[in-house]
């Protein structure tokens, strides 16, 4: 078994390590933006870890009413203009704390004085000795190069500082559920295997393929995005389904492929709407859905009724993602191990 493979089956427990591990660092960090009275959140991050950005964006903001900024890192280590923290909680993500970019955020950060949480599976890092509050993602080394269990051990640490800020029982609840909703989505192996094949075929465009998600899954369909393109040497694009209305569906044509992440929710008629157009110019749609039942004239599907309320669905739906990377490497006759002119820490500035 491929060392990516090994690590996507750890991630259930992994789970149970953050949610046992967890509470005291997610309380003091969820203390210490509460004593500031933050206006809101900057976070920085790269790779996988900037689509766990994207997921705390829709959480803080849905759930704790706390507008979030994705932070430019050039602005710090390249224009040197930093803009103004001091009324707000900088987060930085990153599963080997090591990139120099996302270092001089929480850097600057601390300096005007702003509340610095450096989220990181690396405790000994750069990032967490310049960080106020380190908050440890517990995943164990992580030794492929495509993430996996720090990705999803991010969304939980992500999801538990934001029931911390704004505690409710039925969320905490649904965060316990999370580990057995990842052994779930484990199960649905098979379908990740039949769907990696359908893409493969000679019927579809496999070289290409766009991936469409809204609210809380944009962030799944760029992870899933991500995951093709570096085990599988796939384009793939990843957008909002509505930012892919306005221009990028001119590219679609006959033979396409098209993963849609559909996920009980506001956005799942759009989405759903997005399919119809989709085949109606001859692309060929795949989909990634909790429905029990795929949609009608799709080419293949994985159907994983997570049992979560929909911000937290992203946690198993990365975990169907990964397997359906893993599957789609082996049926294009390469190693999910070793990505071509990847390496597992990358360092920008």
């Amino acid at each position: 078994m491929s060392r990516f493979r090994a690590e996507i089956a750890e991630q259930p427990a992994v789970a149970r390590r953050v949610l046992a591990a967890s509470r005291q660092a997610v309380g003091h960090a969820a203390a210490a933006v509460g004593a500031r009275a933050v206006s809101g959140l900057v976070i920085a991050a790269r790779g996988s870890s900037d689509h766990a950005a994207t997921y705390a964006k829709y959480l803080f903001e849905l759930r704790n009413r706390l507008p979030v900024s994705l932070a430019s890192p050039s602005e710090y280590t390249k224009y040197l203009t930093p803009p103004r923290l001091d009324r707000f909680c900088v987060l930085a993500i990153s599963q080997s704390g090591s990139s120099p970019d996302v270092v001089a955020v929480v850097r600057e950060g601390r300096r005007q004085g702003a509340v610095t949480l450096a989220l990181t599976n690396r405790p000994d890092s750069d990032l967490a000795r310049e960080a106020e509050i380190v908050l440890p993602m517990h995943a164990g080394a992580e030794r492929s190069v495509p993430a996996s269990k720090t990705y999803t051990a991010s969304l939980l640490m992500v999801a538990l500082l934001s029931c911390a800020l704004e505690p409710d029982t039925r969320f905490r609840d649904a965060l316990a559920d999370v580990p057995s909703a990842l052994e779930e989505a484990l199960r649905v192996e098979e379908q990740a295997a039949s769907l990696a094949h359908t893409i493969h075929s000679d019927r579809m465009m496999a070289d290409r393929i766009i991936v469409l998600g809204r609210g809380y899954h944009l962030a799944t369909a760029q992870e899933v995005a991500l995951k093709l393109t570096e085990t599988s040497h796939v384009l793939a694009q990843a957008q909002s389904v509505a930012d892919f209305l306005h221009g990028p569906v001119a590219v679609v044509e006959a033979g396409l492929p098209a993963l849609l992440v559909d996920s009980e929710g506001p956005a799942q008629a759009d989405v759903e709407a997005a399919a119809t157009l989709l085949r109606d110019r001859g692309a060929r749609v795949v989909q990634l859905t909790d429905r029990a039942e795929p949609w009608p004239g799709v080419e293949a599907a994985i159907t994983l009724p997570t049992g979560l309320p929909e911000a937290l669905a992203p946690l198993p739906f990365a975990v169907a993602g990964q397997l359906l990377a893993y599957h789609l490497a082996r049926s294009r006759g390469l190693d999910p191990d070793h990505p071509h002119q990847l390496q597992k820490v990358t360092r920008t500035w």
